[in-house]
């Protein structure tokens, strides 16, 4: 039986960086407002990049770093809320950017747990035998789904990408999964609403921009998600002592600190960025494993087992625990 690998990752964002000063500078709000429910300080905002710009990035640096050629890969994944377009995707532009002739390309929508179900999806092709190599991208230009005149939401994002490559292997690495979807609870944050706009229906209108119930969705996070985690590492017969490091969605330091308390473990194995990028949604956690491999945490040899989990928009939330 196949089964899949990460060999490579990579993570790319944006050259202009916006402190939390800068912002202030532009609404009622100060970095000691921000820093302090937050834990963010600062985050990269594209100035003409596009989300199909930092994927290629993320994409080159993949092929660079493996010695492959771009036609060796089989397939592109990219987890995105913020596509150039719908058609073709971003996906489709990437592969077009980096000359991968034999992939086939396509984007998934999860919202911040985009790259976990990505990479799952990724795995299974890998599985079936079909496919050999794939590149499982996050890339996010939230920018431009901001209101910036709502300080509670604007200051929360940024954009970036990172993604991994992923490889046919004798062994299996992916341990684990659990993935999950709350539609009845979607209204909690939005973004992107495209109204109705034909002759023959009645008019509705664009919703563009991000909306969020910044407390509810604190509360999903804290609640669902480490239940959920409890949950997939009772079920794969481990203990949360198992794993070398928890990779959680960059979302605000306060949630990490929750989740740490209620899972028993130390802040020390959950690693945090999200002080100098924000909330890059499907972008968040590649990013944070490529800086993790980059100063060593990550030995990327296979003798670490770590946890994904992410959570975010639909609602949608999903862990793999993985051997990397």
């Amino acid at each position: 039986m196949a089964f899949s690998k990460i060999t490579q990752v990579a993570a790319y964002a944006p050259e202009q960086i916006i402190s939390n000063d800068d912002l202030s500078q532009i609404m009622d709000t100060s970095d000691e407002w921000i820093s302090s429910r937050t834990g963010i300080r600062e985050r990269h905002i594209t100035r003409e990049e596009t989300t199909s710009d930092l994927g290629t990035q993320v994409a080159q640096q993949l092929l660079k770093q493996s010695g492959l050629s771009a036609q060796a890969i089989d397939f592109i994944i990219v987890a995105t809320i913020t596509p150039d377009s719908l058609m073709p995707s971003t996906a489709a532009r990437i592969q077009a950017n980096i000359g991968a002739s034999n992939a086939f390309g396509m984007d998934m929508t999860a919202a911040c747990s985009g790259f976990v179900f990505a990479l799952a999806t990724a795995d299974k092709f890998i599985q079936s035998g079909l496919y050999q190599r794939g590149l499982v991208i996050g890339a996010e230009t939230l920018s431009k789904t901001l209101d910036w005149s709502d300080r509670s939401s604007s200051v929360l994002f940024g954009d970036g990408a990172g993604g991994v490559l992923l490889e046919a292997s004798d062994t299996k690495h992916f341990l684990a999964e659990s993935l999950h979807t709350d539609g009845s609870r979607g209204g909690s944050l939005t973004s992107g609403l495209v109204g109705l706009s034909s002759p023959f229906s009645d008019t509705t209108s664009d919703e563009k921009y991000l909306q969020m119930d910044g407390r509810a969705i604190f509360d999903f996070a804290i609640r669902d998600v480490p239940k959920s985690i409890k949950q997939l590492v009772a079920d794969a017969s481990l203990s949360i002592e198992d794993l070398d490091y928890l990779f959680l969605h960059q979302a605000n330091i306060r949630i990490l600190n929750k989740m740490a308390k209620k899972l028993g473990v130390s802040m020390e194995k959950l690693p945090a960025n999200m002080m100098a990028y924000g909330n890059t949604s499907a972008a968040s956690i590649p990013i944070l494993l490529s800086e993790s491999v980059d100063k060593g945490i990550i030995a990327l040899d296979g003798s670490q087992t770590v946890l994904f989990s992410a959570f975010g928009g639909g609602l949608t939330w999903g862990n793999l625990i993985v051997k990397i």
